[in-house]
């Protein structure tokens, strides 16, 4: 073999001759072959890849879509119908797109609440969950600049709603707002700058992801138990283990994906997004898709304008110091039996916030909606902060393969474990 060249271990000789010139799958073997992985994964550690794999999706549909769609207020909601009446499958690929974008939300919804059971955000993770949160709000704006396309009534009085938040900001807030606009109001330059916007930020997000996963093969992945690795018996290469449960994974979630693309197309969709948008016709009720329902919730529940706009803004920012707002050293709340029930006492207050957000702003919607703002931010100032200096853990295993291998014995250190002894 020539000097300087990588030297290539595959056996098919194209395979081979590429690694040595660009060692792209000894480094995807590394990472994704034999990368080792703790042994106790359970289904929640699939929505990550599957979290990848929708946002493939929509990247690829969106691209189909972007060479048919027509960014001009006289003519966008008309190419919208074109696209689904006249091009080729333009209908299977509007309804994957705008199901993938629900799809993606709740998927990436779970990965989070899984990193908040299990303890992901702490050391030596912090950053991994901080670039996990900046491909969230990512997806935010993303999402919502893709729903000001089809220009119906919810997607034009939605974007006019959401961007007027913006001028509560002292000093600068108009300013603020005639640049998202364009102008002085909603139209033309508004609708083509979020049209180039919302292709642009997916091929940013897939930059985060990049950061992320190699954040993730630095600092290792978490694990069930929340205790780190002791050595090869609580380990396992990644594949064939986690790719074929993986696979099984994306198996189910592409049926249940199907049956809402092909049987309820529109479920969580608004119908008044099927009228034309019409400036002068304001909608009854105005409200954002489902994914930011609990956030439109805290924005309402405050009187005061600036007010709902810096604890909206701050339900999302606040993950950002989650990991030192959490003083427990367990990580896991499998081992915290308090944190466990006030992590579902805030799980119940996200889906009592989302529940307000799709309800008129007046009685029993507003009284829940405060009270579940007020939980919402006590869990991460105050509940988490005081559990981990008050809070009794249960005992932590000794090790991963305890608990998982058959009879629960500790292994010595270093001894191998063999496929079959798997529990």
């Amino acid at each position: 073999m020539a000097s300087g060249l990588h030297q290539s271990d595959f056996k098919n000789p194209v395979v081979r001759w590429i690694d040595a010139r660009l060692p792209v799958f000894t480094m995807m073997e590394k990472e994704y072959g034999t990368f080792p992985t703790p042994r106790n994964f359970n289904y929640l550690w699939n929505f990550g890849a599957l979290a990848m794999v929708t946002l493939l999706i929509m990247i690829a549909t969106g691209i189909f879509l972007a060479m048919n769609y027509t960014p001009h207020v006289n003519h966008a909601f008309d190419s919208v119908e074109r696209i689904m009446r006249d091009v080729n499958y333009g209908w299977l690929l509007r309804y994957v797109h705008a199901n993938g974008a629900s799809m993606f939300f709740i998927v990436v919804y779970v990965h989070i609440w899984r990193g908040l059971y299990y303890g992901s955000y702490k050391a030596p993770r912090e950053l991994l969950w901080m670039l996990g949160v900046v491909i969230f709000l990512l997806m935010m704006a993303t999402a919502f600049m893709g729903y000001v396309l089809p220009w119906g009534q919810m997607s034009f009085w939605g974007a006019t709603v959401i961007t007027n938040l913006f001028s509560a900001i002292p000093l600068v807030g108009d300013s603020i707002v005639t640049w998202l606009w364009g102008g002085f109001s909603v139209d033309n330059p508004t609708l083509n700058r979020f049209f180039s916007l919302h292709y642009l930020l997916p091929f940013v997000i897939v930059g985060v992801v990049f950061l992320h996963v190699a954040a993730l093969h630095i600092t290792g992945s978490n694990n069930p138990l929340g205790i780190d690795p002791k050595g090869p018996q609580d380990t396992v290469p990644f594949h064939p283990y986690y790719t074929v449960k993986d696979s099984v994974g994306l198996v189910a979630y592409f049926v249940v994906f199907a049956v809402l693309v092909f049987f309820f197309p529109n479920l969580l969709g608004h119908p008044d997004n099927y009228i034309p948008a019409n400036p002068l016709v304001t909608p009854p009720h105005i409200v954002p898709e489902w994914y930011f329902l609990p956030y439109y919730a805290i924005l309402r529940a405050v009187p005061n304008k600036l007010g709902g706009v810096v604890l909206m803004f701050s339900s999302i920012l606040i993950l950002f110091v989650l990991p030192w707002l959490d003083t427990s050293p367990v990580r896991s709340m499998r081992f915290r039996p308090i944190a466990r029930i006030a992590l579902l006492l805030w799980t119940v207050a996200f889906f009592v916030l989302m529940w307000c957000g799709s309800q008129p702003p007046e009685g029993i919607a507003v009284v829940l909606a405060r009270i579940g703002t007020a939980y919402y931010f006590a869990y991460f100032l105050v509940i988490l902060p005081l559990l981990g200096r008050l809070e009794r853990t249960l005992p932590l295993p000794e090790s991963i393969s305890r608990p998982v291998l058959r009879g629960g014995g500790p292994l010595p250190a270093g001894a191998a474990v063999k496929p079959m002894e798997k529990a």
